[in-house]
């Protein structure tokens, strides 16, 4: 998963147009049914997907904010991780499960994230109870091991809204099959299910699109509500408590060192060594200027390779000599949004016959004020 997921901790909302589309699929009757989303966000895709139904909705939500919203939006929502998060087994009459697209991080061997999922909240589908997942397409038959055996009467749609398109999302539905139906199962018939599911996800553009007017219609069974408990740890409490507890004190000398501050002037006049030195140690880091000319501006050292090339024998042989050294750069943020960076350009020249084994001069060496915003 790339960084920018991670800081969103996974969350990729449903479209509201794509939820609109699965919720013509789904059929509520009249009597309450208990709902859940594990990855609830703000708990707008449940809502959606249960819109005008006589639903009691539940979610769990790992970050904070997104939590908050979810009380607002759901009828009862859950801080903290979906794995510490229990019920009762066939607590509920559908599951919506739109899981992080990644693998768990672990000791052992690392699984994919959205088979864990199905693995955890699979079995608190009532039966005769709906399924109704969303993943990229190539990760559905990672999940055989969950689908094959717990739910029938599958069927795989592709989403069409843009967000959907670009990670090759699909909406799997699925009804959970009763006990003695898993009991009825044999290897064979397990086999040809599991090749049924991998021909139905072999090519993504042959999958069948989620329309406005759905092929078939999901009945959602009644259900009483769910008691939902979480046995994990407060994380919200535990982050406010860890500042003041003695090991965080000892831990905060090394994660959390105090940098050192200089001032005055020095005794006698830098040269230009000490003042690169300075620059790519951080110590010239900080804020200058004023007005417009306000600024941030952040010293590193870079890596330059310069590339000389030379001719030998009335140009019959190209010798090219390359050369590495470190260079200073600079970063500069103005307080209006422009970004310049100043740097220094590689060389790229052909030696003289005459200069062909001296050392290259330091005057070709150029300065680049890249434009700002670039």
């Amino acid at each position: 998963m790339r960084i920018q997921a991670k800081l969103k901790l996974g969350y990729y909302p449903l479209n509201p147009i794509d939820a609109g589309r699965i919720r013509k699929h789904l059929q509520f009757s009249s009597e309450p049914a208990s709902v859940l989303d594990p990855c609830a966000g703000t708990g707008a895709a449940l809502c959606a997907l249960t819109e005008g139904a006589n639903a009691k909705r539940y979610g769990v939500e790992l970050d904070s904010y997104r939590a908050a919203e979810a009380r607002r939006n759901l009828d009862e929502a859950i801080q903290g991780n979906a794995f510490d998060a229990h019920a009762s087994v066939e607590s509920f009459s559908l599951v919506y499960l739109n899981p992080p697209y990644d693998f768990e991080i672990g000791e052992g061997r690392n699984q994919r994230m959205e088979r864990l999922f199905l693995e955890h909240v699979g079995r608190w589908v009532r039966p005769g109870g709906v399924l109704v997942m969303v993943v990229p397409y190539d990760r559905v038959y990672e999940c055989r091991s969950v689908l094959t055996p717990q739910f029938r009467d599958k069927s795989i749609l592709r989403l069409t809204e843009s967000e959907a398109i670009a990670y090759k999302q699909v909406v799997v539905f699925g009804v959970r099959r009763s006990r003695h139906e898993r009991d009825k199962l044999n290897d064979h018939a397990v086999e040809q299910a599991n090749r049924k599911l991998s021909d139905l996800t072999r090519r993504y553009e042959e999958i069948p699109r989620l329309n406005d007017s759905p092929d078939r219609v999901y009945p959602v069974p009644p259900t009483p509500p769910a008691r939902l408990e979480y046995r994990g740890l407060p994380i919200d409490a535990i982050e406010d408590l860890v500042p003041a507890s003695p090991a965080w004190r000892q831990a905060q000398r090394v994660t959390h060192a105090y940098r050192s501050e200089f001032a005055g002037r020095p005794l006698t006049p830098l040269h230009k060594g000490h003042v690169g030195l300075l620059c790519t140690a951080g110590l010239m880091n900080g804020i200058f200027g004023e007005g417009s000319d306000l600024h941030v501006a952040y010293w590193e050292s870079v890596k330059v390779v310069d590339r000389a090339e030379e001719e030998e024998g009335d140009g019959e042989v190209t010798i090219i000599r390359e050369k590495e050294r470190f260079s200073q750069r600079l970063t500069l943020l103005y307080a209006d949004g422009r970004i310049a960076l100043l740097s220094e350009k590689p060389t790229e020249k052909t030696a003289p016959k005459e200069k062909r084994h001296g050392e290259r001069s330091p005057e070709v060496r150029e300065a680049n004020l890249c434009p700002a915003n670039a």
